[in-house]
């Protein structure tokens, strides 16, 4: 590839290749990534955008308005999205605490531990990215509270549970130019310590897919499959156990994925979707496993995180969809 195909390892897209045809391109590319410190882009960079939002006048702003799929207002029903989210709150087991997140977290948060594409999420000029994941906050802050416990003794296992609601913002086209690219997603992190024999996994693995069981319950489903892959054969016989445990749940179906493509190179060890059967549809509204986050956060590699994901605007419309033969 010649200079202006990539920079660094990252290939070019067609618009940054024609800013960096400019004869200054690569020197002002090279002084915005590396050559000013952080402070000093942040005050550059504030200038550049005041001077640009003092030249909009307002009927600019309200085209801006009308075109922009990042700023259109959601079309689920607010109350509707509530009462899902309630009832997902509802189902957290005891000793799970609900956070309330910021909208921004600090800058590489989603790539840095979770090797997300940094042009997926919106950084700000302040050296923060406007959140993606709420389990990447909630992953975060879990490590923080592990390092500090471990601080206090450097064997503790105490654990650490937290679960979250957010809007949050992906940058990639889904779509159309009206298709939004905010939505809610609930959140759910346990951070810990290994205590051998993957005890750890196979504990907080059944008590996360029993909380999605018991939200797909409240929500309304009338039928729920989660479905595991075991993504290292050592992780074989804490698939087998959850199973073993989980088995007998009514209305819930538990089964194997060995040849799930997604999310491999970002999990480990064992991963799960989860699918609800609500008003005659099957739709995918949870995805979860382990992750290293805690490990790279903390700098600990006996340090264990697992996640959970669940889309509550994809929940709440498949709630309030008019069933089969309705409308």
């Amino acid at each position: 590839m010649t200079r202006d195909d990539r920079t660094g390892d990252t290939p070019v897209n067609p618009a940054l290749r024609r800013v960096l045809a400019r004869p200054d391109g690569h020197e002002l590319l090279e002084l915005l990534a590396d050559g000013l410190p952080g402070a000093d882009l942040t005050t550059l960079l504030l200038e550049v955008f005041r001077r640009r939002a003092e030249r909009l006048t307002p009927a600019e702003v309200m085209r801006r308005y009308r075109s922009d799929r990042f700023v259109a207002p959601a079309p689920v029903d607010f109350a509707a999205l509530r009462r899902t989210e309630d009832a997902l709150v509802s189902a957290l087991p005891e000793g799970f605490e609900v956070l309330v997140l910021a909208p921004v977290v600090p800058l590489a948060a989603h790539s840095a531990v979770a090797t997300v594409d940094p042009r997926k999420v919106i950084a700000t000029v302040r050296g923060s990215e406007v959140a993606a994941d709420p389990t990447n906050a909630l992953a975060l802050e879990a490590s923080h509270r592990r390092s500090s416990a471990l601080a206090a003794d450097p064997r503790s296992q105490a654990p650490v549970r937290l679960a979250a609601g957010q809007r949050v913002v992906r940058a990639q086209s889904f779509g159309g130019p009206r298709d939004l690219a905010h939505f809610q997603l609930f959140g759910l992190v346990t951070a810990g310590r290994d205590t051998g024999n993957r005890l750890f996994e196979h504990r907080h693995l059944v008590e996360h897919l029993g909380f999605a069981a018991r939200a797909m319950a409240a929500v309304g489903a009338q039928d729920t499959e989660i479905a595991l892959t075991c993504l290292e054969e050592a992780a074989g016989p804490v698939v087998e156990r959850v199973r073993h445990d989980l088995a007998g749940l009514p209305g819930v179906r538990v089964c194997e994925d060995p040849d799930r493509a997604t999310g491999r190179g970002y999990y480990t060890g064992v991963c799960f979707k989860v699918f609800a059967g609500i008003g005659g549809r099957r739709t995918e509204v949870g995805d979860g496993g382990f992750v290293r986050w805690s490990q790279l956060l903390t700098g600990n590699r006996k340090e264990r995180l697992l996640i959970s994901g669940y889309g509550v605007d994809r929940l709440t419309g498949a709630r309030t969809s008019p069933q089969p033969g309705q409308g």
